[in-house]
């Protein structure tokens, strides 16, 4: 799988722009607030329908428009695939696939799986649960379908049931319509919650040796899936919190609150651990990641590193880069220097300045 080429219009700070990428390692190098990061912006928007920052659509038209195109053209087991996404400032957007447009953004997924890594991935064990939720959703949904369609009316249900509550003082007669929204709720989000310990349990299938290799066999470490409510209890658990949600007027119960632990050697390092086990961690996460992508797919993802290299100790990046040259990978930095050091090779250098990006080989 490797991205073969991007247009962009109108987006962020690029008014137009065109690049060719090569399947291997291409390089985007400049000053800082330059338009590096904009650039994997892009490519990961138009994989996912989504931001790795949780950016609104109208936050990325170029300022002044009223709105941004991306296209994106893929290989995948030698078949190609045009991915065209407009953005709209007060519309939802439009994405069409080979130039047939699709009803639901859950088509396009699939299409292009990709890994972003970014610095703000490495605070991903000591940030809050919110945090975790994110990434577990960000990545299930790209790889299943199940999944998309399950979270997506778990979260049209609890804002409905949200907004009933807020509703029931003005209006007490609506609460004979709770049960019916708890039923919805627990359906969905039961699928939710089953679908999540899956994954962690497939990551756990290979993080283990990952996180030993990148720690010289010193540390072992393991996820542990921490669900708000099991499946089976659900239900009963909505019932007897129901008179702390009308209180409080929100549902305090269900998959939007769950969490995730990181132990290394049964110790959580999110309260226990220092940074460079943090960081250690989150780097074997990511790695863990790429690998369970290529089991599920038989293929690899693209990976998209946002001036993360900076963040890492040499041994770090070593492990890193080592781990990802057969991989097509986009990289972002200020400089070159590192990869010199590292003798690591590189396809294609792209220089990033005010909005422009120039190919130097």
């Amino acid at each position: 799988m490797v991205i073969e080429s991007m247009e962009l219009i109108n987006y962020r700070n690029y008014k137009s722009l065109q690049l060719d990428f090569s399947p291997g390692t291409n390089i985007f190098y400049g000053d800082n607030a330059q338009g590096k990061t904009n650039a994997l912006e892009a490519v990961y928007v138009c994989a996912t329908t989504k931001s790795h920052r949780g950016s609104k659509d109208r936050e990325i038209i170029r300022f002044g428009q009223e709105e941004s195109h991306i296209k994106l053209q893929v290989r995948r087991e030698d078949v190609s695939y045009r991915i065209d996404m407009h953005l709209k400032k007060n519309k939802n957007k439009g994405i069409a696939i080979n130039g047939i447009p699709i009803r639901k953004a859950s088509e396009l997924f699939g299409i292009a799986n990709v890994v972003f890594f970014s610095p703000e991935d490495l605070n991903i064990i000591k940030n809050g649960p919110s945090e975790r939720r994110r990434f577990l959703d960000l990545e299930l949904c790209q790889i299943n379908k199940l999944y998309v369609h399950s979270l997506i009316n778990y979260n049209k249900i609890i804002v409905q049931r949200n907004k009933l509550l807020k509703d029931l003082p003005f209006h007490p007669e609506y609460e004979e319509t709770l049960e019916i929204w708890d039923q919805q709720l627990t359906a969905f989000g039961s699928k939710v919650i089953q679908e999540r310990q899956q994954f962690i349990r497939k990551l756990n299938d290979m993080i283990g040796e990952i996180h030993g290799s990148l720690t010289g066999k010193k540390e072992h470490l393991e996820l542990k899936y921490e669900p708000n409510v099991e499946p089976e209890g659900f239900l009963a658990a909505l019932k007897q919190t129901r008179e702390q949600d009308k209180k409080q007027k929100t549902t305090g119960t269900g998959p939007h609150r769950d969490d995730m632990s990181f132990l290394v050697n049964q110790i959580d390092i999110r309260k226990f651990g220092s940074q460079g086990q943090q960081r250690s961690a989150a780097l074997s996460l990511k790695l863990s990641e790429i690998e369970l992508v290529k089991q599920l797919i038989s293929d690899y993802p693209i990976l998209l590193l946002d001036d993360v290299l900076s963040e890492l100790d040499s041994s770090r990046q070593n492990h890193l880069l080592n781990s990802i040259r057969h991989i097509q990978t986009m990289i972002t930095c200020t400089g070159l220097d590192d990869f010199v050091g590292h003798r690591f090779p590189i396809d294609r250098i792209f220089k990033v300045a005010e909005g422009t990006i120039f190919k130097e080989n």
